[in-house]
Parts: structure tokens; sequence; C-alpha cells
């Protein structure tokens, strides 16, 4: 078999294969008596047909299934022998094919990028010392206590740390709202809605227009749209809504006490707390691991450049616009915004699926080095915990990764892990304080 390679671009390369027709012509004969054996035809009994009569009928499946065979064969011998590490599917052009012919094709192939590493043990990062208070604790323990809230009704007036329910109808230039903003049905009119008068969850200023109101109150509120409002066509507009009060709700947060702790599965108020203490200190491990990773990574990728094969930046950059399209849905979001916002949507994705492609080929090249790999017991591990966060079962998971070649995926996002486990391990960790750490990439 003769192989020649050209290089085309960066990452891409043309390999030449040609198989002699001699080989050829014994991979038809061996295909034509695999037919014999196995087809049948009026008058003989199974694999007793003549041979003139198998290939009058079936040349052409018989032709097909050689092509089958030899082509899959030869491309991964001249791969194998030239050790190209192919990435994606090869781009493959049949050129001369036949009986008595010598096979000639030619496949496109993306290459993974030849990678001078930098020197990555010693690397650069900074460590948030940080611990949990008593003022922290303290904090916590009154969110569950804000969660337990009582909402009651009261005859006064409204005071900021009230919720006050209303009525309202909204336009903007005199126009019903939706007029401009066709999807901001809930911002155009709404029945006893809940505003709180701290002013979170709402429009800004809104609420701040209803200080000292009562039940039956009627008031006109006057706001002005931020310029990254989250329906961009209110953007920097002024709406104006009509309000009517329909009861005013005092917040009453229940006491701190066993009571309250029991409401959560705990003994007492301060195993409750030792509890939070616990939770807050793992949170604070977690923000700060993945902030150091983060720097590791960030400062591996500064290093090092490389050209990157087009069809896993392309992959990649798919992946990331789904992530934000999931995200953006995810946070209400409409469609048509999506829709609006695709070119910018592209443009973030495509930067950040540059630096995970490249990481990706850093981590692989690191891991290699230095003999790091997924153990098929760590994947089966992931797989577990992944199925139960979908609340799947793992049966069920593995057949949906194997029809897309996730499991291969899963051992890829295990061996990489490890390997920024490799890179902490060998960092050169500084401890700083918390307004001179590096942010999270």
């Amino acid at each position: 078999m003769n192989i020649t390679v050209e290089n085309l671009a960066p990452c891409k390369k043309l390999v030449r294969v040609e198989l002699p027709a001699t080989a050829v012509d014994e991979a038809f004969e061996s295909m034509t008596k695999d037919f014999q054996r196995q087809v049948s035809l009026p008058g003989f009994r199974p694999g007793k047909a003549p041979r003139a009569m198998v290939l009058q009928k079936y040349d052409a499946d018989i032709a097909s299934e050689v092509k089958k065979k030899l082509i899959p064969d030869a491309y991964r011998k001249a791969v194998a022998d030239h050790k190209l590490e192919v990435v994606g599917y090869p781009d493959i052009e049949e050129i001369q094919f036949g009986r008595g012919q010598a096979l000639q094709f030619a496949a496109t192939v993306e290459t993974a990028p030849e990678i001078q590493l930098p020197e990555y043990k010693g690397l650069p990062a900074k460590r948030e010392a940080l611990s949990v208070t008593e003022e922290d604790v303290d904090r916590a323990i009154n969110l569950l206590r804000e969660r337990q809230t009582n909402f009651n009704s009261v005859t006064r007036e409204a005071t900021a740390t009230d919720v006050v329910v209303v009525n309202y109808t909204g336009t903007v230039d005199g126009a019903p709202i939706t007029d401009v903003a066709p999807t901001a049905k809930g911002l155009t009119a709404q029945q006893s809605f809940w505003v709180n008068m701290d002013g979170t969850g709402f429009i800004p200023k809104f609420a701040d227009q209803l200080l000292g109101a009562k039940a039956g109150d009627k008031r006109t509120v006057t706001v002005d749209f931020p310029a990254d409002f989250v329906t961009p066509q209110l953007a920097g507009k002024q709406g104006v809504y009509a309000v009517e009060v329909v009861e005013v709700r005092e917040k009453v947060l229940p006491a701190a006490d066993d009571a309250l702790a029991k409401g959560y599965g705990a003994e007492s108020l301060e195993k409750l707390k030792e509890g939070v203490r616990r939770d807050l200190e793992n949170e604070l491990n977690y923000k700060n691991n993945k902030s150091v990773r983060n720097q590791l990574i960030t400062a591996l990728l500064k290093q090092v450049s490389f050209d990157l094969p087009e069809s896993a930046l392309a992959h990649e950059t798919r992946n990331v616009v789904y992530d934000i399209v999931r995200e953006n849905q995810q946070r209400g979001v409409s469609q048509d915004i999506i829709e609006k916002q695709k070119e910018e949507i592209y443009n973030a994705a495509s930067a950040g699926a540059k630096d995970r492609v490249k990481a990706a080929f850093l981590l692989q090249k690191i891991g290699e080095k230095e003999n790091i790999a997924a153990t098929q017991e760590e994947v089966l591990q992931r797989i577990y915990q992944i199925a139960q966060m979908s609340q799947t079962t793992p049966d069920k998971l593995i057949k949906d990764l194997q029809k897309r070649n996730g499991i291969s995926e899963i051992f890829t996002q295990v061996r990489n892990e490890k390997v920024v486990d490799f890179l902490q391990q060998h960092a050169k960790l500084e401890d700083v304080k918390p307004e001179t750490a590096a942010p999270a990439a």
C-alpha cells in the first residue's frame, strides 16, 4: 500500500492512499465467495448457486461491500502508519475503484495541534485567606428564617419592610407597554401582584413611590427602565403605571430558636448552626478551589500559542452557544430576544470555545506526559453521579451516552480533572487577603 501525506493548513492534512490491484482483486474474490455461500437463487440450494449467476445478480452489492471494507481498513492503516492524531471524521474522496484496478482515494483530515508544552509545574495562583465567622452563620440563619416568613395583613401605611399587593396597568408614551414590547405582558398589567417594598425583585424605583400607601389607595407610579433592562424594547424608556393598592402585608419572621431548627431537621438551634457552619465552609472551600483551578488554567493558556482544528472549535462553539441559550431561557428571556442577540451570543461563544479547546489539548498532552488517565471505575462513578442528579437510572444514561459517543467524553472530563488536580498539587499558591485575590475566571 502506498501512502502520502500532504500538509494543507495548520491541523489539516491530505492523506492519499493507493492499494494495489492484486489486493483489490483478492478482496473481490473473497467477498464473491461469501456471497456464494450466503445467497439463495431459484433452483439452487443455498450456497450452491454458480459463481457466474451470483455475479450477474449481486455484482453491484459485492462491489459495495468490498469498498466498505477496503477504504476504512486502508484509512485506519494509513493513520496508524503515519501516527496521525486525527480529530473528528475524515472527508474521503474516492478517486479510483473497480475490479482489476488499484484502489485510490484521498482523505482530508484534521489533526491535533503540535504542542510544545510549557512549564506547567509551579503555576502561580492566589488563594483567598477566608474563614466562616459568627456573622456569616447569623446571616445564614436569618435567610432560613426568611424562608418561613409569615405575611400578615395590616391596615396601616406601607413601610420599607412590608409587601404591598397591587393591581396595575402600565403604559409607555401613552400606549400599553405591549404595543412597544409585545412579549412583556407581565409588565403591562397584573392583578394581585406582590411588590417588596425594599425595592428588590421588580422595576427600580417602583416600590419607593408606594411608601405610605394603604389598602384602597390609588397612585400613579413613573419609572425609568434601565439601559440594560431585560426587555430591550423598553430599555431607556419611561413607563407610567396606574396602581391600586389592594393590601399591605407585614413580614413576620419566626424566632431563631429550637422550633425553627426542628423545622429544618436539626435537634436544636445549636445543631442547626453547626450544620450551617459546615455548609458555609464547604461552599467557601469550593469557591476558593474553583478560583485557584481557573487561575491555573488561565496561567497555562497564557504560556503557549498554537493553531486549533476548525472542526473541534466549531463543535465546542456550538456547545457554548447551546449553554448560553439554555441559561437565557431558564432566566425567562424570550426566543425573540435570543434571536436578536444571536450575533453577540455567537461572538461570546466563539471566544470562550477557543480557550476551552486550547485547554483541552494542553490537558490531554500533560496527561499523556504524566501518565494520568481516567479509570473505568472513576467513569462509572461519575455516570452514577450524573444519573442521580438527572433523576434517571445509570443503565438508561449509559445507553443515551453510547448513542452520541458520550462515554469517551466522560473519560476525557475525568482525565482532565485529574490533570488539573496534578497542576494544583504542584502549583505555587499564595494566600492573600480577599480584596487582592485574583477573580475566578
